[in-house]
């Protein structure tokens, strides 16, 4: 069982649910849907296989990516009204989405032979990529800039990685690891408004 290939669609499908919803949000219609869907989803992944040379990205290679990406779209389709009613499961999916991208991230570019900055680089692109795509489309500031410890929890994610692939772990368990570290932190994030200190003192008025 490809456990990597697993937990790539989970977070391809819950990431699209996730653009699929801000697009509705938008009332941008079916084609908008599916096309926030499509880049929410796999929009980090294609960062992530452009920089460690997988030529074309895995997201054009294999058809069951944008399958799945279709999948959320539809889901956000046909049943908008119900999502909008639960949006705190949807901003829960966000986060395991982050979680499940930031631990494949981090796997990917170990077995690419990259540092430690560049794993922690690589698992946060790989986490946030799609979701700065679908909030600069929709002219949004994007959310690793303004979203209370999302990033950062990838960040986290990514290091939980690497410790455990030092420590010998299974790729399975260092992935297991890896995704609940980062998902936890940013429910807890999320439960208690963490974020990280602002700028303070400036002068600076709009």
């Amino acid at each position: 069982m490809d456990w990597l290939l697993i937990l790539d669609l989970f977070g391809v499908f819950v990431f699209a649910l996730s653009g699929g919803f801000d697009a509705a949000k938008y009332k941008l219609d079916i084609l908008g849907i599916l096309v926030l869907s499509i880049a929410t989803a796999v929009g980090g992944g294609i960062m992530r296989d452009v920089l460690l040379g997988v030529n074309p990205p895995v997201a054009f290679t294999n058809e069951i990516y944008l399958l799945t990406c279709l999948s959320g779209g539809l889901v956000v389709i046909f049943f908008s009204g119900r999502v909008e009613k639960h949006i705190n499961w949807v901003n829960n999916a966000d986060a395991i989405g982050l979680g499940v991208f930031a631990a494949i991230g981090a796997a990917k570019a170990v077995e690419s032979g990259l540092g430690w900055v560049g794993v922690l680089m690589i698992s946060a692109m790989t986490a946030t990529g799609g979701g700065l795509i679908r909030d600069l489309l929709l002219r949004e500031i994007p959310m690793i800039l303004r979203a209370d410890f999302y990033a950062s929890a990838a960040i986290i994610g990514g290091a939980s990685y690497l410790g455990a692939y030092h420590l010998g772990l299974s790729e399975q368990w260092s992935l297991l690891l890896s995704a609940s570290i980062a998902i936890i932190s940013r429910f807890i994030a999320m439960k208690y408004g963490l974020s990280l200190p602002n700028a303070r003192g400036s002068k600076y008025r709009e």
